[in-house]
């Protein structure tokens, strides 16, 4: 199934949904063979330890206009997220997508070799596109 693409804009970066039928190759480009094998299953899981609401389903990629990437859940729900740094609060799913990919890219660039530094690079440009998004105060506070 194809949909139609979407665009979001906030002051200079712009996210826009990746198409289903772009979603392999985009994250392939991206990341190799490291996204189904590494990212992608980090990710879920900082999803699942973050928020009881969370119970998997499908996502939604998302590409900036600033080289970056992420992903989040396709839907409408507002997630109870507890953080280790003792962050209590609520996400939309955009939200909670951006905060877990933070967490994933920050985990996954403490590793050796090109994928540690692609990873290091993503969290740099997710970053910079979470500091214009409407949540990102309680982003901040969840990563901190």
């Amino acid at each position: 199934m194809t949909t139609i693409s979407t665009t979001t804009t906030t002051s200079t970066i712009a996210s826009q949904r990746v198409t289903d039928d772009r979603r392999v190759n985009h994250a392939h480009e991206l990341f190799g063979i490291n996204f189904p094998m590494q990212l992608e299953p980090v990710i879920y899981t900082f999803a699942s330890n973050l928020s009881e609401d969370y119970t998997g389903g499908y996502w939604q990629f998302y590409s900036l206009s600033n080289d970056g990437f992420y992903m989040a859940p396709d839907d409408d729900h507002i997630y109870r997220v507890t953080c280790e740094n003792g962050f209590k609060g609520r996400l939309s799913a955009d939200a909670l997508g951006v905060t877990v990919c933070l967490y994933a890219y920050s985990h996954l660039s403490f590793g050796d070799g090109d994928f540690a530094d692609t990873c290091a690079q993503h969290y740099h440009w997710l970053r910079e596109y979470m500091l214009e998004h409407p949540e990102a105060r309680e982003i901040l506070r969840a990563i901190d």
